[in-house]
């Protein structure tokens, strides 16, 4: 006789550090002293809400998310904000019972009570998270019958355009403004029926992440000026694309319509960008369809700059007449510079190309001065993601907020955990971090104030080495001081890549076995090949660039004809920026990732990939039989890089300290109007310690004559304590200060 077993299961094991609860019936653990939106989120059952985003502080003030709650089968007196409402063991939670959907539906009443019904003309219509739950929770028809307030607008500059009317006081802009970009901008002004969100001081938005509220509002509010009365989200067609102005790699989408870029949003990846984008890679589009972009094949036919100077060329003409040009200056004779933003895909042929060419005149480190050491670009040594959890970040040589935005907030919350950050540079650049520490030295000591200093207690250091030390003539010993400090201290070393495809590039070979970029330039080569380079603003060195380019023969694979490409090339060869071509880049962190085309090329531009194949098929060369971009994936080159010699920095006068501008990193962001009326972009000038300005008699907003040597810019003077004494500041990009390389320069006053 068997003997009965009892079936009755077993109960579940709570995972230590949570509760049991129930939610609508469901029975959920939720980590202790979290609150019931994210137990039911997790749950995959929906709250409806405004007020609440993941990313940002709690505010529990729009109430949308009420639900009906019981504990020990006792019910709360009155419904609870999901948002702010920590769970509890044994609570149970009613999402969509009378109660609940009773509160839902009254706070909707009386969000819609003062909300304008100008859904047909805004531009949020479509994808308003407003509009999609008053679908659900709203009335069919207003009791309210009074007038509806309104709220003036004011200007917050130009890339964030506003209708304060349909503000709902959600708080979600202000909280981004606080807590994320770190500049405490946008607050809540007046109370009762009269609190309305706004600056105060009536002035536009100056954090470089501004872009994101938009992303953040839930209503019409705040809305993207550039894409302003463009198209419907219905009307878009979304591409995967990446970041391609600084070397993180944001992942994001393209929205197109009939081939045109008309807007840029993130795409979500917690690992590099999270969800969030700056305002750089948000709004550059623009320059895509800037009036001198390449669109023909060109061929020189005159002398000078003008347009007139070159005719429009078939693409069989123009590839023939670039391969003649080659194969003149075959071997060492010729000079090959990338510009470090270039594919991965494009690199390789690129360095497959100079190859069969017979040189080994081939780099993307056009933007550097000091490569004594042969330093090449390195993949950072701790995750991006983990920054955040270091207890001791240096930053040394950087003006990281404007170089890699995002890379700055992740120090931003770094700090706010607790993180001591230190920072050495020569210039007292504006973090919206409290630094522990700051040094501010002139550029040729920031190796000895870097092999100096000390850090106490920390197991987890970082030091993130930037531009303003990369580009320096002083690069090496800053390299060999860093490297020396880490081992010391077992710090791990984050030198940011200088080219949002700098990694990838020397991963793939684009590096020299005989001549680096300034060596190339310094002694001439007789012809050159610039691919996706603006010959007037992107080299290290622009008097000896322009001198060496102008006096060759110069193939010229160009995304613009512009004035300073005019100026040197024989031949142009129009091709497609990142947003139009399918490609991969490799970040900071060594993580390769895809872009798909979004963009219709202009005109007859084509893939790079593509005209390389072309010219390497009339060259003869090996490796160019391919016909797909899967073809174009060649194994890397091997280079052994050769250390090349060293700067000479004495003189006499003051080191010059040059940092990148914010908006004028590359051509593309140079041509993006919104991006150039931001308040951000200072405009070319040269800024002085007060003790150097008096000793060069020189005031505030007078004229100076900068010389470096080499030659000589015009700059407005700003004199500010926050430059290092010994030292001069200026901000590259700009085709006034094109001429200053690094080392020193004489400042005098303009008579």
């Amino acid at each position: 006789m068997s003997t009965p077993t009892d079936t009755t299961p077993a109960a579940p094991v709570v995972p230590e550090g949570h509760v049991a609860m129930e939610i609508d019936g469901q029975s959920v653990f939720a980590p202790k002293g979290s609150m019931i939106i994210h137990a039911a989120d997790k749950a995959g059952i929906p709250i409806p809400r405004f007020c609440y985003h993941e990313k940002l502080p709690i505010a529990a003030n729009c109430r949308m998310c009420l639900v009906d709650a019981e504990m020990g089968g006792r019910p709360f007196p009155k419904p609870q904000p999901a948002c702010a409402t920590p769970v509890a063991d044994g609570m149970k939670i009613f999402t969509r019972n009378e109660k609940a959907l009773k509160a839902q539906r009254n706070v909707m009443e009386f969000l819609l009570v003062n909300h304008p019904l100008d859904c047909p003309i805004c531009d949020q219509g479509g994808e308003c998270e407003l509009q999609d739950l008053s679908m659900g929770y709203g009335r069919s028809v207003s009791r309210f019958v009074e007038r509806k307030r309104v709220v003036a607008d004011e200007d917050m500059g130009p890339l964030v355009a506003t209708e304060m009317t349909r503000c709902i006081q959600c708080t979600r802009c202000v909280r981004f403004t606080a807590d994320v970009a770190g500049t405490y901008e946008l607050g809540g002004m007046q109370r009762g029926e009269n609190l309305q969100i706004g600056t105060y001081d009536g002035k536009p938005l100056t954090t470089e992440l501004s872009g994101n509220v938009i992303d953040v509002c839930p209503v019409g509010a705040l809305t993207n000026k550039v894409f302003r009365f463009k198209a419907r989200p219905w009307e878009l067609t979304a591409r995967e694309s990446l970041g391609w102005h600084d070397a993180l790699g944001s992942n994001l989408f393209l929205h197109v319509r009939r081939g045109e870029v008309l807007r840029t949003v993130p795409r979500d990846n917690e690992a590099v960008n999270e969800c969030w984008l700056s305002d750089r890679d948000r709004y550059s589009h623009q320059g895509l369809y800037a009036d001198d972009r390449a669109s023909k094949p060109m061929i020189r036919t005159g002398e000078g700059s003008d347009a007139t100077a070159f005719r429009e060329a078939s693409w069989d003409e123009a590839i023939a007449k670039a391969a003649e040009i080659l194969r003149a200056a075959h071997g060492d004779d010729l000079g090959v510079l990338v510009h470090p933003s270039t594919s991965n895909e494009e690199g390789a042929l690129i360095a497959r190309l100079a190859d069969a060419l017979g040189t080994g005149n081939v780099d993307h480190r056009i933007a550097q001065h000091d490569l004594a050491d042969g330093a090449v670009a390195e993949a950072f040594a701790m995750p991006v993601a983990d920054i955040e959890a270091a207890d001791a970040i240096i930053v040394v040589g950087s003006n990281l907020r404007h170089e890699v935005p995002l890379l700055h907030q992740r120090l931003h919350k770094a700090a706010k955990r607790g993180a001591k950050i230190h920072v050495v540079n020569p210039v007292d650049f504006d973090f919206t971090f409290k630094a522990a520490s700051k040094t501010i030295v002139a550029p040729s000591q920031l190796a000895s104030a870097v092999a100096g200093f000390k850090i106490e207690g920390a197991t987890r250091a970082v030091v993130i080495v930037g531009a303003v030390a990369e580009l320096s003539s002083q690069a090496s010993a800053i390299r060999k001081a860093v490297a020396d400090f880490a081992g010391a201290n077992n710090a791990a070393v984050c030198r940011i890549p200088q080219g949002a495809n700098a990694l990838g590039l020397s991963r793939a070979g684009v590096l020299p076995t005989a001549r680096d970029a300034q060596a190339m330039l310094a002694d001439a080569r007789g012809a050159y090949v610039i691919y996706g380079i603006e010959p007037g603003l992107d080299f290290a060195d622009q008097a000896r660039a322009l001198k060496a380019l102008g006096a060759a023969k110069v193939v010229a694979f160009s995304h613009y004809a512009c004035r300073s490409t005019r100026a040197v090339a024989d031949v142009i060869l129009p091709i497609g920026a990142l947003p139009e071509i399918d490609a991969t880049l490799t970040n900071l962190e060594g993580r390769t990732q895809r872009a798909v085309a979004g963009g219709k090329l202009p005109g007859e531009a084509r893939p790079g990939w593509r005209v390389l194949r072309a010219l390497g098929g009339v060259l003869g060369a090996n490796g160019f039989d391919f016909t797909d971009l899967a073809g174009a994936k060649l194994a890397a080159r091997e280079v052994k890089v050769a250390a090349s010699a060293a700067q000479k920095t004495a003189g006499e006068g003051l080191e010059l300290a040059v940092s990148q501008a914010i908006y004028r990193v590359d051509a593309t962001v140079r041509r993006a109007a919104a991006l150039q009326s931001h308040p951000l972009e200072a405009g070319p000038r040269i800024v002085l310690n007060p003790a150097d300005a008096a000793a060069a008699s020189l005031a505030e907003g007078a004229m100076a004559k900068v010389d470096n040597g080499l030659g000589t810019a015009t700059l407005q003077v700003v004199i500010d304590a926050r430059v290092a004494a010994g030292a001069a500041w200026v901000e590259s990009g700009y085709g006034a200060t094109a001429a200053l390389g690094a080392g020193r320069v004489r400042v005098t006053g303009v008579n």
